[in-house]
């Protein structure tokens, strides 16, 4: 598939290898320009371009990007078909983000980002943090390979989804539409723990919507205890670990 990405972060940049590996005609960009994105991305085949062109006579436009840079895309999307399919992999986290009044009232983060961008969106690669999704991938069949959920409201589009999460070494999981989404955002059993495709329908079955922004932000204290900061993601161990404590 011609895929663009937007977004170069601690998803992105995986993203661009995992997909070029698998044969993708990948472009990315950033919001600095093409001559800042480092050789590391473009490993495996990956183009850099303008973000202008990373959106351009693709079949798929994955965004990762914070949360809160959704509305600066909504005109760069603008002119992009209906049928290309577009995926976002970010999530809200006020500290990072700033306060969006409607996310804090109870909308689906999923949903305002769809309702900024004025399409149909899926939602995929949020669930998994970023030094899991770029260590832990596996082959199908694999013995305790990791699956993703995959939110969507049209299900061929939440096929292409789950198909592009397999070609990144994890089983995709069909999590529903997007109202369901807020089962696999931060704060959920099935946010960062590393389950498989057998263990995912329990934990996005006994997610709380009121417990989430607390345990969402119980975990980012703790990182940042042990971190520093709120911007440096944990290892997969330390990760995995805080978020099964917290959410499970």
């Amino acid at each position: 598939m011609k895929i663009g990405i937007l977004g170069v972060g601690h998803i992105g940049k995986t993203l661009s290898r995992k997909l070029g590996a698998a044969g993708h005609d990948v472009k990315v960009a950033n919001s600095r320009g093409p001559e800042t994105i480092d050789a590391t991305v473009l490993a495996t085949g990956a183009h850099a371009v303008p973000a202008s062109e990373a959106v351009q006579g693709v079949d798929v436009v994955i965004l990762s990007i914070p949360l809160n840079r959704v509305p600066e895309i909504a005109p760069l999307l603008a002119g992009v078909p209906a049928e290309t399919v577009v995926i976002d992999t970010s999530n809200y986290y006020p500290g990072r983000d700033s306060r969006i009044a409607a996310i804090e009232a109870g909308e689906v983060e999923s949903l305002w980002a769809a309702d900024q961008l004025g399409r149909s969106i899926v939602k995929a690669w949020n669930a998994i943090g970023s030094d899991s999704f770029a260590l832990k991938g596996t082959p199908p069949g694999t013995r305790g390979r990791i699956a993703i959920p995959v939110a969507a409201d049209d299900d061929s589009q939440r096929a292409v989804g789950m198909a592009l999460v397999e070609d990144t070494g994890f089983d995709g999981f069909d999590a529903g539409p997007l109202t369901q989404s807020w089962r696999q955002q931060p704060g959920a059993p099935a946010y960062c723990t590393d389950l498989t495709r057998d263990e995912m329908p329990a934990a996005l079955a006994s997610a709380e919507a009121a417990r989430l922004p607390k345990r969402r932000d119980l975990a980012v204290a703790a990182i940042v205890e042990r971190v520093g900061d709120g911007t440096t993601n944990p290892d997969s161990e330390y990760g995995v670990r805080l978020s099964r404590a917290l959410y499970m």
